[in-house]
């Protein structure tokens, strides 16, 4: 995503040497797919993708090295529309993830320009960060349609929903099955 040293997000992203990293997020992916789909289907253009997620971030019961991540993009929207697309398919995520209450807070953001992150449990953690275009990283993979994007932290999903305050119960890891420490 053409993120070299000088760039707001190179601090966070998880650098295996200085040519390689693991994946920061989908959206890159995304791309690359919509690009040729756009082609292909009738607009608007609708995809999910599901995946695992790499930040340097501070560690702590709310951050996470590794993270599951959900992706849901639809390109090819009218303008006027995106803003309304995007609350419906926050709304569609939390009702099935059974959250009973969430909000909209808007964010500066080094890549976007600007982000509707969403807010939710006791501690009002960020469980997803949404984001509409074009904006200035679309012209790098020729993305000329307008387009809407949600990604969301599954296990922050379940942290919020269960009104928990640590993150590691969520996640994939030996240490807790079903929520559950266990000890060996």
């Amino acid at each position: 995503m053409t993120i070299d040293s000088k760039h707001p997000l190179f601090s966070q992203i998880y650098w295996l040497d200085s040519d390689r990293c693991l994946r920061p997020m989908l959206a890159p992916h995304l791309y690359y797919v919509l690009k040729d789909l756009l082609r292909l289907w009738e607009k608007p253009v609708r995809i999910f993708e599901v995946g695992s997620c790499f930040r340097k971030e501070s560690q702590g019961s709310h951050h996470s090295n590794e993270f599951t991540m959900l992706n849901l993009v639809e390109m090819g929207l009218p303008l006027e529309e995106r803003p309304e697309r995007l609350k419906e398919l926050a709304a569609l995520i939390a009702d099935t993830t059974g959250l009973d209450s969430y909000d909209f807070e808007t964010e500066a953001s080094a890549v976007y320009g600007e982000t509707i992150d969403i807010t939710a449990g006791k501690e009002n953690i960020e469980v997803g960060s949404a984001a509409m275009g074009p904006h200035p990283l679309d012209e790098a993979w020729r993305i000329t349609d307008t387009w809407v994007g949600i990604g969301f932290g599954l296990e922050r999903l379940l942290m919020a929903r269960d009104n928990s305050f640590n993150l590691a119960k969520m996640g994939r890891s030996l240490t807790y099955l079903d929520t559950i420490r266990l000890n060996i």
